[in-house]
């Protein structure tokens, strides 16, 4: 035993800094100063340690990446002697050089900044070897890319990825965003050349419905190069920020579709982050724009606060009611309790996306450090072990006759097929994988494979379990291998998975399977139904399901559990909560003060919910008032304790000091106006596309500059918050054919638009206005533009006044409390 109390003293400051970060994947062997493989988790957690000896000495050795502060790690320098601080960009593995950056390079490179930004596709790594043998060596082995077709399959990982882009489909803005990116932008694109250069087009993807998802090869330098090609980039920003256009890799975007969502369905997203999926799955609960609140809703979970919060950004910009983020980690989320007929009950969903962290390396060509194949046996035991307790989890919280779709952006059979298959074996019958082979036509995809190897880091290859070395098992898995009964195999259908190659459709590789659930799960059946939290087999609709999946494990559950220690009910784990401590979610009553000059002022109809209004805060003045769908108030209110809610609903109503004097102390809020229209008899005015030109690119108009039937309507109505409401004329073709909401403001002499800064560009786009800026202001491009095409108002007076109106509402918003820190919802 070592006693040297340097050594003892490092071990326990690892195991102290180890609690803080939150890190949970711990390697042996060492990963050679490569990244940790879990591409999901945030830089801050990828700290690793490792054990080394030698004939010198004996002791432990703490290894940092260069992701620990400077000044921590050189104060542990000085602190211990067998402190490492070891970067992810040194790597002497001869054998593993995808990544390996050449040293020669580094030292000509002139001090400064790293210039990638202004550099074309790839082309920040120029100086990095793209090439890995035992990656080479490990799919040629496999088999997994068809015959002939390696080269291709290498040559493709090694180009940069195209960029797409996805057109926010329930929008009834939709046709109008595509119908201008194709008559405006896409057509200007084509007839463009730089450096000789003619620039490619974008194409729409053939397996995507209704033309809503493009890729294009262009880079931010060509974008940059030409004005006109800046002009598109400028609307791809200011749209995707409105959440009209998503940014988002093709391959990612094919989960979501194979879920056949319907607005009514109950969605889990496990491993949310960052969100791009998230964001598909709302769009399809909002099929029909019509509906303000579906029967539906999505809860998106994510295992890390801080990027719990970028997934509240994505959802943010689609102004739903039903959409919920959660903390929590994946593998034991907690059985939620829902209210139907006056009984609770367990809620089970009808659809679950499963896209769970995984190696990466089909992410090669857009991430140069993902996929590292260094430690394939590393990588697998950890990699498939959380994969397939997410999926477990999954399957648990699923409704008999519901649909879960596992995922992951990680070629490896050891993290795709195999994860299936323990899981189809463990499910007895209970799980089916579904043939999805006519549900995306146009997609180019392979099979999944039913036979495979395992290769350790060295080398060595295992075809079987019964081949795995005694001193190997702690790490290799029986559950790593295919299933050795050829019938239970030919059962299976694992041919029935999809796998996406990127040479097949210039895309990022992938990994996608289906399964449906026929029956509860085999540990949920077996035991008796009468539980004291509930009846689950009334939420599933199935006789046969019955225990709460978080309820504690009897000692038939826990001796089925430890035939593997993976699948069956999961180990109970006290929950745990990270983070920020976030404010309450208090629902109003009906007999709230708070209505009383709501209702009479804008005259809601006697059908709104009141019941789904809800603020952050017991006490003091309500200063934002929020809306969620009925499903999802029932969730909140019936599991209060037992989740860590991030944010839920969407902005309706803010405070408005002045609006007290004019009879309604709250003003309308942009976020929620298409949730909220429906139930407002007054307080809206009809307008034109030439007004709502006017109330957009001027600060402040007075009323007299609108036309003659909405100013007749404006002054009908006293001081306060109003609707601007345009209704499009089909026999008017030339006028945008989609409905247009804006909040306003009625003042004394004049009217205002309150709208943000991004949207506002987005009508003006739709109505054929165009305010093209520079970095530094206005520029005198759109000047000339708004000269050179009639009928445009881009010219630097318009854009200036309305840049100036977006400033303006932003320091009254600031007055009226919605900028209100971290005490607010971050949505």
């Amino acid at each position: 035993m070592n006693t040297n109390p340097k050594s003892y003293l490092s071990v326990i400051i690892h195991q102290r800094i180890a609690r803080l970060l939150y890190f949970r994947h711990i390697c042996w062997p060492p990963l050679e100063g490569r990244r940790g493989p879990d591409s999901r988790e945030s830089e801050a957690t990828r700290c690793e340690y490792t054990q080394r000896r030698s004939s010198s000495f004996s002791g432990t050795y703490i290894v940092f990446y260069d992701i620990i502060p400077r000044p921590v790690t050189t104060t542990l320098r000085r602190l211990f002697s067998r402190v490492v601080c070891y970067s992810h960009t040194n790597n002497n593995n001869n054998n593993n050089n995808m990544g390996k950056r050449s040293r020669q390079r580094q030292k000509n490179q002139t001090p400064g900044r790293d210039d990638r930004d202004n550099a074309d596709w790839g082309t920040g790594y120029a100086d990095i070897v793209k090439e890995n043998k035992l990656f080479e060596h490990y799919y040629t082995e496999l088999g997994l890319v068809p015959g002939g077709e390696f080269e291709q399959f290498m040559d493709a990982m090694r180009e940069p990825l195209p960029a797409t882009i996805r057109i926010t489909g329930y929008k009834s803005h939709a046709k109008e965003i595509l119908h201008c990116l194709k008559e405006k932008y896409f057509k200007d694109i084509q007839e463009v050349e730089i450096d000789g250069q003619k620039i490619e087009a974008p194409q729409p993807l053939c397996w995507y419905p209704d033309e809503q998802a493009w890729h294009t090869n262009m880079s931010r330098k060509i974008i940059r190069k030409s004005p006109l090609l800046e002009k598109f980039h400028q609307f791809l920003v200011s749209e995707t920020e409105s959440g009209n256009i998503s940014r988002q890799e093709a391959v990612s975007m094919i989960p979501p579709l194979l879920l056949k969502i319907e607005s009514h369905h109950k969605i889990l997203d496990m491993c949310a982050a960052p969100g791009s999926k998230t964001a598909q799955l709302i769009e399809m609960l909002h099929s029909d724009m019509d509906v303000p609140f579906p029967e539906g809703f999505v809860i998106a979970n994510d295992v890390d606060n801080k990027r719990c919060y970028l997934l509240v950004h994505q959802a943010k910009r689609l102004n739903s009611p039903c959409i919920m983020v959660v903390n929590h980690d994946a593998t034991c989320i907690p059985t939620l309790q829902i209210e139907s007929g006056g009984k609770k009950g367990s809620l089970f969903y009808d659809r679950i996306l499963c896209d769970v962290p995984c190696s990466g390396d089909g992410t090669m060509r857009k991430n140069i450090d993902g996929g590292c194949v260094c430690a394939f046996v590393t990588t697998q035991e950890f990699m498939q072990l959380l994969q397939l307790r997410i999926a477990v989890r999954g399957v648990e919280q699923l409704a008999v006759g519901g649909r879960m779709v596992y995922s992951t952006c990680s070629l490896n059979p050891i993290e795709d097929e195999a994860v299936i298959a323990a899981l189809l074996e463990k499910s007895e019958g209970a799980l089916e994988l579904v043939d999805c082979s006519a549900d995306l036509p146009g997609l180019k995809w392979m099979p999944g494979v039913s036979s495979w190897k395992l290769m350790t880091k060295e080398g060595h290859w295992f075809a079987d379990w019964s081949e795995v070395p005694s001193h190997r098992r702690t790490q290799i898995r029986p559950t790593m291998f295919p299933p050795t009964e050829p019938e239970k195999l030919a059962d299976m259908h694992l041919e029935r998975c999809m796998r996406i190659l990127p040479h097949h459709q210039n895309t990022g590789g992938f990994f996608v399977a289906v399964l449906v659930k026929k029956a509860p799960m085999p540990w949920n059946r077996r035991y008796p139904k009468d539980v004291s939290s509930g009846s689950a087999a009334q939420t599933e609709g199935s006789p046969a399901a019955s225990t709460p999946a978080d309820a504690p494990p009897s000692s038939a559950q826990e001796s089925a559990a430890k035939q593997d220690g993976v699948c069956g009910p999961p180990a109970s784990k006290k929950m745990k909560l990270f983070g920020y401590k976030e404010d309450p979610f208090v629902f109003l009553t009906e007999e709230d003060p708070v209505f009383i000059t709501i209702q009479s002022f804008y005259n809601l109809a006697p059908n709104f919910p009141k019941l789904n209004v809800l603020t952050r805060t017991h006490d003091g003045k309500k200063r934002n008032l929020y809306m969620v769908s009925k499903e999802l108030r029932n969730v909140l209110l019936n599991n209060s304790e037992r989740m860590k809610v991030i944010n839920t609903g969407v902005k309706v109503w803010s405070r408005n000091s002045d609006g007290e004097e004019f009879g309604c102390p709250f003003r309308l809020a942009q976020e929620g106006i298409y949730t909220l229209q429906p139930y407002i008899r007054s307080r809206i005015i009809r307008v034109s596309v030439e007004d709502i030109k006017v109330l957009l690119t001027q600060e402040n108009p007075y009323l007299s500059k609108l036309e003659d039937n909405a100013h007749a309507q404006a002054k009908k109505l006293v001081m306060g918050s109003i609707v601007l409401k345009y209704i499009p004329n089909p026999d008017n073709t030339e006028d945008p054919q989609c409905p247009i909401q804006l909040c306003g403001w009625r003042g004394k002499t004049s009217i205002r638009a309150f709208v943000p800064r991004n949207e506002r560009f987005h009508y003006l786009r739709l109505l054929g206005v165009e305010v093209f800026r520079e970095k530094q202001g206005v520029g005198k491009e759109g000047e000339k533009e708004g000269k050179e095409e009639p009928g445009k108002v881009a010219g630097e007076e318009e854009a200036a006044a309305a840049a100036a109106a977006v400033e303006k509402e932003a320091e009254l918003d600031l007055e009226n409390g919605d900028e209100n820190a971290s005490s607010e919802p971050k949505k």
